[in-house]
């Protein structure tokens, strides 16, 4: 794990706090995960664990 602080606009924040504060199971980690994993898949990413990740995430499979 590698651990990243990055800053968002504060409409996104917001949005995702009000998806997080609706589904219970999702966390923040969960979320970025999720999004930076599909991100790199529609971009190009030809690497299985990217592919992996997402599917793990998306499903809330821990490994």
């Amino acid at each position: 794990m590698v651990s990243l602080l990055v800053e968002v606009p504060e409409e996104l924040h917001e949005s995702l706090q009000c998806y997080l504060d609706s589904h219970p199971a999702w966390n923040q980690q969960r979320a970025f995960c999720a999004a930076l994993s599909l991100f790199l898949m529609q971009n190009g990413s030809c690497d299985r664990r990217v592919n992996r990740i997402y599917l793990d995430t998306l499903f809330d499979f821990a490994a």
